[in-house]
């Protein structure tokens, strides 16, 4: 049976209201009833009298909308067992609550299960994943056992106990997939799925109930409760319905809930943790890294580049495709400074066929097969030149040692004497970047400065030297993270459950005690809306009156 009503004011006249409700002089709604009634508002502020036609509500009529809910009509009891005390609580065995994914904890001890549910163990188990995050950031990661030799001596220990012993010893040199972090992530996974199975998988099942209340005592007793004199039930259920509402009607008893999604939102926020925990896992023990530093025009392949980061770590066909660097570009402000450093990059598969070209920059990386090329870095690696004007020669470049992060690289042309002597004399060649080369005579003394491909040569003691190129090398990082789609994955769940969450489930109960409707219900969340809300929906709900006799002649 489904009921849809609409409510229209007319002016007040003067009525006779029914002191008695008797099946005699009862008003019975049916189904294919389209009869009209008098009936007056329970609002004590708005003194109006209402005909009410079991048509439409009157939100519905407002906004010319069908309802899309309805209210549902049980002939038997929920399928679900139900058993009230006398507070009108519900007995929920948790015991009974099952879930596949869950099967295997059936296994496990309940105190075990009770230990690991406990919340401060939850909280001091995220707190000290977060200490050894924080540990690791601060000390440098996956460095050669002599750089901690000297950064955390044993003569001279940070705070006076921690040396390189315990950084190797407990693996903080490779934080992520050291045990005692992994372990940790075990631990908590394992504490959310505990709660997640005795805690909020039962209080889904019983918000899930069709929860009728027969006693007008037990629905008096919850956090909010209300009567209505001269009122029906149905026509209670006809406003809930409108006002967004699941409506169940057994008999003289109603049920009402909405927001039980809010219900399973801490579900969904513990399994977006298991993910992101998850795929954090498996970028740690199963991801591959490498960084190369590839002069202008030579090539590398990807498996020689790539080093595997845990036991879970698997190459793939794609690491067999060679890498060729066909152009180093960089590219300067006015004042001189570097702006940005860029890439052209191709790839090929063992056939020599070219798959993919991409020039790439710093946030700007080549993706293929599961592999990421980024650009981190960049460096000089030969300057070409022309002695008078022979050649040209490629002269190797080293970088030298600065205070800071500036970089500078040198090279040396021989110009008389052995070249292996330790007192060969010649010009020496200095470069902060690629647009420009500092010159200076065997003395030491400052000569010119020249820009490459600029075909302007100096001469210095006689010799004639030309620039005729700076070549470049980039610097790349390269990395497969099969973890990323899950963390993300995981990310996105938790913003959502979390948001999700905030909506508050609210049920309500009504028994039809003779005359007089009974009203009960409450709210997890909205404990100062939902009294007014209620009181609101209430004011909308007709009372119900006899109609006057037709007058005879």
């Amino acid at each position: 049976m489904f009921l849809q009503a609409v409510v229209r004011m007319d002016p007040i006249k003067p009525t006779k209201t029914l002191s008695s409700f008797t099946p005699s002089n009862s008003f019975l709604i049916k189904s294919t009833c389209r009869t009209n009634f008098h009936s007056h508002f329970y609002n004590r502020n708005k003194p109006f009298r209402i005909v009410s036609e079991i048509k439409k509500t009157s939100k519905e009529l407002k906004n010319n909308k069908p309802i899309s809910k309805k209210i549902i009509l049980s002939e038997g009891a929920p399928s679900i067992s139900e058993e009230e005390n006398v507070n009108g609580n519900k007995q929920v065995n948790s015991s009974s609550v099952g879930n596949p994914v869950f099967k295997y904890f059936k296994r496990v001890p309940r105190k075990v299960l009770s230990i690991l549910s406990n919340l401060p163990l939850a909280i001091g188990e995220m707190f000290t994943i977060a200490a050894l995050m924080a540990l690791g950031t601060a000390i440098d990661q996956g460095e050669a056992p002599e750089y901690y030799f000297k950064q955390y001596p044993e003569d001279n220990p940070v705070f006076g106990i921690f040396t390189w012993r315990w950084v190797l010893g407990l693996g903080f040199d490779h934080m992520f997939s050291s045990p005692i972090f992994l372990g940790m992530l075990v631990l908590l996974g394992a504490s959310l799925m505990a709660c997640t199975y005795t805690t909020q998988i039962p209080l889904v099942r019983v918000a899930r109930r069709w929860g009728f209340m027969h006693s007008a005592e037990a629905i008096r007793k919850q956090e909010f409760s209300d009567n209505l004199p001269q009122a029906s039930v149905r026509d209670l259920g006809v406003i809930l319905m409108g006002a967004g509402y699941e409506v169940f009607l057994k008999g003289p008893t109603l049920y009402a809930f909405k927001g039980l999604a809010g219900r399973f939102a801490p579900i969904g926020v513990h399994i977006a943790m298991l993910l992101i925990m998850a795929g954090g896992t498996l970028s740690a023990t199963g991801s591959f890294r490498g960084s190369v530093t590839v002069p202008q025009g030579l090539n590398f392949v990807m498996g020689d580049v790539l080093g595997p980061n845990g036991f879970l770590s698997k190459p793939t066909p794609a690491f067999n495709t060679e890498v060729h660097v066909n152009k180093f570009i960089m590219e300067y402000y006015n004042s001189g400074e570097i702006s940005q450093y860029r890439t052209d990059l191709s790839l090929f598969d063992l056939d020599g066929k070219e798959v993919m070209r991409k020039t790439i920059s710093v946030n700007d990386p080549l993706r293929y097969d599961g592999i990421t090329i980024y650009q981190t870095d960049w460096s000089i690696s030969a300057l070409q030149v022309l002695k008078n004007d022979e050649g040209p020669f490629n002269l190797a470049v080293a970088r030298l040692k600065l205070n800071g992060d500036k970089k500078l690289f040198g090279t040396f042309l021989p110009i008389g004497g052995n070249a292996g002597a330790p007192d060969v004399k010649g010009i020496s060649m200095l470069a902060r970047d690629l647009q420009s080369i500092i010159l200076y005579d065997e003395e030491g003394k400052f000569v010119g400065v020249r820009r490459p491909n600029s075909k302007l040569p100096i001469h210095i003691n006689g010799t004639k030297v030309e620039i005729v190129d700076a070549i470049g090398s980039t610097g790349l990082d390269l990395k497969t993270d099969p973890g990323v789609p899950i963390v993300y994955a995981g990310f996105g769940a938790l913003m959502l459950t979390t948001c999700i969450s905030y909506l508050s489930h609210s049920q309500i109960w009504a028994l039809q005690d003779g005359t007089t409707v009974v009203i009960g219900g409450k709210s997890n969340r909205s404990k100062i809306e939902f009294p007014e809300e209620m009181n609101r929906l209430l004011d909308q709900v007709p009372e119900i009156i006899k109609s006057p006799a037709p007058q005879q002649s």
